[in-house]
């Protein structure tokens, strides 16, 4: 009996150790028209034995997909040549070699998967990564061929299925050695992407798209605010706000240095109320740099709300942040115009010292005077109307200068 079992374990031995591939790969592998072991292997995945068949499908898928890549590339080469030696060119299949490259692509990341699985023994062996992916790589480097070929056609659809792919990726460990070739266009890829994805409302693909273009240099600036903007658009609830504020928060913590963030977390404070918490950012930002401009127009001009509507203002505070910023920056007319409207408001508020007050107004007159120097227009500051107080309080009622920002004030 003994002797018996022996010899069953040993036949079951070697069958197991010389099994072939299962009948569904083993029709797989035989089919030779892309389309059809597509579908082959979406209704009989589930009937392949283990990870090591799974990803010997998605090999052999991915090498269909590369033979029409490679089979238009060679025509696309041979084209070149031709037209140097001025030879007829043969026409090719755009679409279909882009396809192809996406096709490739998509394929060889189910392989690599299923290839980077432990086999029965716990073992992990990829048998198909290392010769696949330089081949891949090449192909995959032509979604971004593909994708401005359907930018140009506004196929939103398209480019972001190109691109998209591309940029999904990017950061994959087979496709490390087209990385420096990236650097000159993924930036700008991931940036177009991120819009196309916004545009689409697929606003976590905007956001991710936008926080890979934010690494490249010469657009992360635009990327920032672009990624700043998706996700203040979509602020539905209170809820919403307090979560963005939080994101901001820890955005600033890694990047103290960032002016966006800064004006937007500083931004956010002021219109959710957050006093205190303004209140910290400005000082911090202050204390960091004692000449930072928009620290010190920001506080300013939250000292001169918070004035407005106080029963017993203090605008002395206010008057102070203003006149450091214009020390700093003296070409932005609308802090020269809250440096005015705050110092009318303190002459304003002066009673029985009618000297201290007219000098207070003539001091307001020069910061509103250059603020109509930097804007006479009164695009980006209304100087006119405390400036007109200023006029009315020294010159009078009659005087030709009051008169003329009247009428001014009347149009």
């Amino acid at each position: 009996m003994k002797k018996m079992m022996i010899a069953a374990m040993l036949v079951l031995g070697a069958s197991a150790a010389f099994a072939g591939d299962s009948d569904a790969l083993k029709a797989i592998t035989k089919e030779k028209d892309y389309a059809k072991a597509v579908e082959l292997v979406k209704s009989s995945l589930g009937q392949l034995a283990n990870s090591g068949e799974k990803a010997k499908a998605y090999e052999h898928l991915t090498r269909l997909a590369l033979q029409k890549f490679d089979k238009e590339n060679a025509i696309q080469a041979a084209n070149m040549q031709a037209q140097i030696t001025k030879q007829k060119v043969e026409p090719y299949d755009t679409l279909g070699f882009y396809q192809a490259a996406y096709d490739a692509t998509q394929n060889a990341l189910e392989c690599f998967k299923y290839d980077a699985e432990p086999n029965e023994k716990g073992k992990v062996k990829p048998r198909f990564t290392g010769a696949l992916t330089p081949l891949v790589a090449n192909a995959r480097m032509q979604l971004v061929t593909a994708g401005n070929y359907y930018a140009q056609l506004n196929d939103q659809d398209n480019v972001l299925k190109y691109w998209g792919s591309f940029l999904d990726s990017d950061n994959l460990p087979f496709f490390q050695s087209t990385k420096e070739q990236e650097k000159q266009f993924l930036g700008q890829v991931a940036y177009y992407t991120a819009q196309y994805a916004n545009q689409a409302k697929k606003y976590d693909l905007a956001e991710k798209y936008a926080d890979i273009a934010t690494q490249d240099t010469s657009v992360a600036k635009q990327a920032q605010a672009f990624k700043l903007a998706i996700a203040q658009r979509n602020l539905k609830t209170k809820a919403d706000s307090v979560a963005y504020v939080q994101k901001l928060a820890a955005m600033y913590e890694k990047e103290p240095d960032n002016e966006m963030i800064f004006g937007q977390l500083s931004n956010f404070y002021s219109l959710m109320g957050m006093t205190k918490e303004f209140d910290a950012l400005v000082e911090g930002k202050i204390a960091k740099n004692p000449n930072d401009f928009t620290a010190w127009a920001l506080k300013g001009q939250a000292l001169m709300n918070r004035n407005s509507t106080a029963s017993n203002p203090d605008w002395k505070g206010c008057v102070e942040a203003f006149k450091k910023a214009v020390s700093i920056d003296q070409t932005n007319p609308v802090v020269y115009t809250y440096l005015g409207f705050s110092m009318n408001a303190m002459a304003s508020g002066i009673n029985g010292n009618r000297a201290q007050q007219l000098a207070l107004y003539k001091e307001s007159m020069g910061y509103l005077d250059k603020a109509k120097e930097l804007d006479p227009n009164r695009e980006k500051a209304n100087w006119a109307y405390p400036l007109y107080q200023c006029y009315y309080s020294v010159y009078g009622a009659n005087d030709p200068k009051t008169k003329e920002l009247e009428g001014m004030l009347k149009q």
